[in-house]
C-alpha cells in the first residue's frame, strides 16, 4: 500500500491519535476528557456507501432512510441495477431527477473500491470527485470513515468549522481553506481531530441548550 497513510481499524488507534493530539495542542488536550471515549465510526466500504450519500444529500435523515428502504426493497442498491433502470423507475423510489442523474453517474463510473484501499488520499479524493454528484466533502467523509484513513479532514464540513471557531476563539467562523491551514498542525492525525471536534461541538450545543 505505497503511500497510503496510517489507516484506523478500531478504538485503540483513534485512541492513540486523541493522545497525541493533546500532547500537540493544549486545547485539544483540555477538552478531551470531556469528549472522550470518541467514536470510531467505521463503516463498509463500497458503491452503496457513496450510493447512500447521495441518497442522503439535503434531506433529512429519515426521508433518506426512507428512500433508501425502498431502493433496499427494489434491489437497486448496485451499479448494475441503477444502470439497468430507468430514471422514471428511480424517481418513483423517491430520488430527485437530479440525484437519479448522480446515482446513475455513480453507477456508470466503473470505480473498482477495492483498488480505492491501496491509493493514496489525494487520489482516492481525486478518483471519487471526478464522478458528478460527489463533492470534496462526501469524497473525504468516504476516505475517513468507509476507509479509515487516519489523515484526512472534510474542512468544508460546517460543524467542524463552527466547533474551530469555538474552541479556539476566533472572531468569525473559519473558511474551509483556513480551516484546512490549521488542520495541517493535526498531521497525521486528522481525521481524529475531526472526530474530536464533532464532539466538542456536540457538548457545546449540549450546553446551549441547558441555558
Amino acid at each position: 500500500m505505497s503511500g497510503v497513510g496510517r489507516i484506523i481499524r478500531d478504538d485503540s488507534c483513534v485512541a492513540e491519535g486523541a493522545a497525541w493530539l493533546a500532547t500537540r495542542e493544549p486545547r485539544f488536550a483540555a477538552i478531551l476528557p470531556e469528549c472522550s471515549p470518541l467514536p470510531l465510526r467505521r463503516t463498509a466500504d463500497g458503491f452503496d456507501r457513496l450510493l447512500w450519500a447521495i441518497v442522503g444529500q439535503q434531506v433529512s435523515t429519515a426521508s433518506a432512510a426512507a428512500i433508501w428502504r425502498r431502493m433496499e426493497d427494489a434491489g437497486a442498491t448496485t451499479p448494475a441495477a441503477i444502470r439497468s433502470m430507468e430514471d422514471t423507475s428511480l424517481r418513483s423510489l423517491g430520488l430527485s431527477r437530479q440525484k437519479a442523474a448522480y446515482a446513475r453517474a455513480l453507477a456508470e463510473a466503473g470505480i473498482d473500491f477495492d483498488a480505492l484501499r491501496d491509493l493514496p488520499d489525494e487520489k482516492v479524493i481525486a478518483t471519487l470527485t471526478a464522478v458528478k454528484g460527489i463533492g470534496q466533502w462526501t469524497a473525504e467523509i468516504y476516505g475517513m470513515f468507509a476507509l479509515g484513513r487516519a489523515d484526512l479532514f472534510a474542512s468544508g464540513d460546517l460543524a467542524l468549522q463552527e466547533a474551530a471557531r469555538g474552541l479556539f476563539d476566533l472572531p468569525d467562523r473559519p473558511s474551509a481553506r483556513q480551516l484546512s491551514a490549521m488542520a495541517e498542525d493535526w498531521s497525521p492525525w486528522r481525521s481524529v481531530a475531526a472526530r474530536l471536534l464533532w464532539a466538542y461541538y456536540r457538548l457545546a450545543k449540549s450546553r446551549e441548550g441547558i441555558g
